[in-house]
């Protein structure tokens, strides 16, 4: 039957080895840096994309401009395909008028399910061109969680590797330790052994 001591290696005996002080107190550094450190890095990185995106976000809004435009181009019967996750859209024509230059007719991306005659958001760009939508508060959190996860989850990745790293050197370092004593003590062993009680 075998026995399980826990914390033997913070107790002074006769077996534990250097090596075993150094794994325990590394255990011990690992588990505070699992507990706290892969928490605070995520929470870091989350804060860092937080900022990033919604002065990303900002810009783009001062850039960018919307009109309520009508959408007169024949929308199609059936739905596009979804390409990489993103929802149904179509391209189609639309038209709206402009106080100061009058009527205009573009042809914007507008969300599935859009009939001809519905009024629309479109989004143009410094130079004219349509554009999506500046990201709402909404994207800006999903980017913060999406990082915050990414740098939680990568801190606590590079904790565990450091932590085998440090145990395969330790186990090296302890078998070397007992070959050592078993070269000291192994003749004297041996010897009596062999001489009888």
């Amino acid at each position: 039957m075998r026995t399980r001591v826990r914390g033997w290696r913070w107790r002074r005996n006769s077996l534990r080895r250097r090596s075993d002080m150094v794994e325990a107190w590394t255990a011990l550094a690992f588990a505070v840096l699992l507990l706290v450190g892969a928490p605070l890095a995520g929470a870091v990185a989350g804060w860092w994309a937080h900022d990033e995106a919604r002065s990303v976000a900002a810009a783009e809004r001062a850039e960018r401009h919307s009109v309520r435009a009508e959408v007169v181009g024949e929308t199609p019967d059936m739905l596009p395909t979804v390409e990489g996750g993103r929802e149904h859209s179509y391209r189609v024509d639309v038209r709206w008028t402009d106080p100061a230059t009058g009527p205009h007719t573009a042809n914007a991306r507008v969300p599935a399910g859009t009939e001809r005659g519905d009024k629309v958001d479109v989004w143009f760009d410094s130079r004219g061109r349509t554009v999506p939508p500046p990201p709402g508060e909404t994207q800006v959190w999903q980017h913060t969680l999406t990082f915050g996860v990414c740098g939680t989850g990568g801190a606590v990745a590079v904790v565990l590797l450091a932590h085998a790293v440090v145990r395969h050197v330790s186990t090296g370092h302890r078998l070397a330790e007992w070959e050592r004593e078993w070269a000291r003590t192994g003749p004297e062993w041996t010897r009596r052994q062999a001489g009888g009680p």
